[in-house]
C-alpha cells in the first residue's frame, strides 16, 4: 500500500507498463505519469496526479516488477522497472501536427487489440495521414488528417475530442445499427422520444403500471404476475451524491428487487439498452443469480507478455435468485453490458436471447495530447473460459429475437419482453 503523503522506499524510481503506453516516475510525496508509444513520451497534461487511477495501491511482482491498481478489487497494472525515466520524457520539442499524428497512430499500433484480423494497417495509415501534414499544418488540416487515419474503425471504444476553430470537434465511430436508425428517424431529437417509449413501454405494458424506476433512473424493475424483471440501462452513476462505481445505491435496490422476485418462475434481466460503465458494478449484479463461483472470462493488456487476469463471479451475500434466468441483449448492448453477459453467460441458470451484442469489452483507455487534444481506444483482450478471442466479436444469443425491429422502433422492444415471457411461461414448468 502506498502510505498517504509518502512512497515507500522500493517503490521510488520510473517503471513502464507491459500494455497501456504509460510510464510512472514515483518520487517521495507521489506519482507521475507519462504517456509512450513509438519511442516518444510526454507528461500526462492533466492536473490530478492520478488521473487514471491506477495508483492507489502497488505490490511486488518478482525481481524488477510490479502491480499497480486503483483499489484492492480493481483490475491491476503490470509495470518493469526502469533504470530511469527516460530521457525523451523531458524534452521540450514541440508537439508539431506531425508528431502528433505519428504519436496516436503508434499508440493504436501497439494497443488496439486485434489489428491484423480487423484489417487495420496503422504503419500504412500513419504515412498517409502525415503524408497530408507540415510541421505548420493548421488544427483543421490535423482533425481531418487524424479523422481520414481512422476511417472505417467500427468501434464504440475508440474517439477523437479536440476544439477547432473555437469549436468542439468530436469523433465518435462505432454507432450501434439499432441507435443509427433511431437518429435518422428523428435527426433533431436524437433518442429523446425514442428513450421515453422505452421506459414507457416498461412501466406501462410490461410491468403493467406496478414497476418501479430507481437508482438515478438507472434500473427499472418489477414483477408481470410470476415471472420478475430486472432492466439496467448503466453500469454505475446509481446516485446523484455518490461515486459513479458505488455499489451501495445499486445493492439497497437489487436487495428490494430480488426480494420481491422469491417464487417467481423465472427472471428476464435486461440490458438490451445498457450503455457500460464499470466491470465491478456487472459482477455485483451477477453475483445476484449464482449458487457458487463460476469463472466468467480473463483479460489481458494487449502486447503484454503477462498472465491473464481471471474474474470470477462469486455469490452475492444478499437476496439472490438462482432459478431459470433469461438474458436479454442487443446490438445496443456494450463495454461493461457485455462483460455482465460473459458474467450471466458462465452461470448454468442462465439463457441468452436477444440480439448480438456489440463486440467491445475493454476497458477504454483515454489519451490526453499535449495540444490539448484527446483520443481514446480500447487496449485489452478479454477470454471467454475456453480460451477465444472476445473483443471485436459480439456475444451471440443461445435463442435470437429481434429486440428492436426497425419498423416498430418504439414500441418493439416492450412487444419482444411481452413474447418472451409467454414463451416463458409455455417452455418452464
Amino acid at each position: 500500500m502506498q502510505a498517504k503523503g509518502a512512497v515507500a522506499s522500493e517503490l521510488r524510481g520510473a517503471w513502464k507498463s507491459r500494455g497501456y503506453g504509460w510510464i510512472v516516475e514515483f518520487g517521495p510525496d507521489g506519482g507521475k505519469l507519462f504517456q509512450t508509444a513509438g519511442g516518444a513520451c510526454y507528461a500526462d497534461p492533466r492536473r490530478e496526479p492520478d488521473p487514471d487511477r491506477i495508483m492507489a495501491v502497488w505490490r511486488a511482482e518478482g525481481q524488477g516488477a510490479i502491480t499497480l491498481a486503483g483499489d484492492p478489487a480493481s483490475a491491476r497494472y503490470l509495470f518493469d522497472r526502469l533504470p530511469s525515466l527516460p530521457a525523451v520524457c523531458a524534452s521540450t520539442a514541440p508537439w508539431t501536427p506531425d508528431r502528433t499524428t505519428a504519436f496516436v497512430a503508434d499508440t493504436f499500433a501497439e494497443v488496439y487489440p486485434r489489428s491484423a484480423e480487423r484489417g487495420l494497417d496503422w504503419s500504412a495509415r500513419k504515412a498517409a495521414a502525415q503524408a497530408k501534414l507540415s510541421p505548420q499544418a493548421t488544427d483543421a488540416q490535423l482533425w481531418a488528417a487524424l479523422s481520414d487515419m481512422l476511417a472505417g474503425v467500427d468501434d464504440p471504444h475508440v474517439e477523437l475530442h479536440g476544439v477547432v476553430g473555437g469549436d468542439q470537434r468530436d469523433l465518435e465511430p462505432g454507432v450501434s445499427p439499432t441507435l443509427a436508425r433511431v437518429y435518422a428517424a428523428d435527426p433533431e431529437g436524437g433518442e429523446k422520444a425514442w428513450l421515453q417509449a422505452y421506459r414507457e413501454g416498461i412501466l406501462t405494458r410490461v410491468l403493467a403500471g406496478k414497476g418501479r424506476q430507481a437508482a438515478n433512473n438507472r434500473i427499472f424493475w418489477g414483477r408481470a404476475d410470476d415471472i420478475g424483471y430486472l432492466n439496467i440501462v448503466t453500469m454505475g452513476a446509481f446516485a446523484r451524491n455518490a461515486a459513479p462505481d458505488d455499489p451501495r445505491p445499486l445493492d439497497a435496490v437489487l436487495d428490494e428487487a430480488l426480494s420481491a422476485f422469491a417464487g417467481a418462475k423465472a427472471v428476464v434481466v435486461d440490458v438490451s439498452n445498457n450503455r457500460g460503465g464499470y466491470d465491478t458494478i456487472s459482477r455485483v449484479i451477477a453475483a445476484r443469480f449464482t449458487d457458487q463461483p463460476r469463472q466468467a472470462y480473463s483479460k489481458v493488456a494487449v502486447g503484454a507478455k503477462a498472465a491473464s487476469q481471471a474474474v470470477t463471479v462469486e455469490p452475492a451475500n444478499g437476496p439472490r435468485f438462482t432459478g431459470p434466468v433469461y438474458l436479454v441483449t442487443s446490438d445496443i448492448t456494450v463495454s461493461a453490458g457485455e462483460t455482465f453477459g460473459l458474467m450471466m453467460k458462465a452461470l448454468p441458470n442462465v439463457k441468452h436471447v436477444g440480439g448480438v451484442t456489440r463486440g467491445a469489452y475493454s476497458d477504454q483507455l483515454l489519451k490526453p495530447l499535449p495540444n490539448g487534444w484527446a483520443f481514446a481506444l480500447p487496449a485489452e483482450l478479454y477470454k471467454a473460459p475456453d480460451g477465444g478471442d472476445q473483443e471485436g466479436r459480439g456475444l451471440a444469443p443461445d435463442t435470437p429475437m429481434v429486440i428492436f425491429p426497425s419498423q416498430d422502433l418504439s414500441g418493439g422492444h416492450a412487444k419482444a419482453i411481452e413474447d418472451l415471457m409467454v414463451e416463458i411461461r409455455r417452455s418452464v414448468r
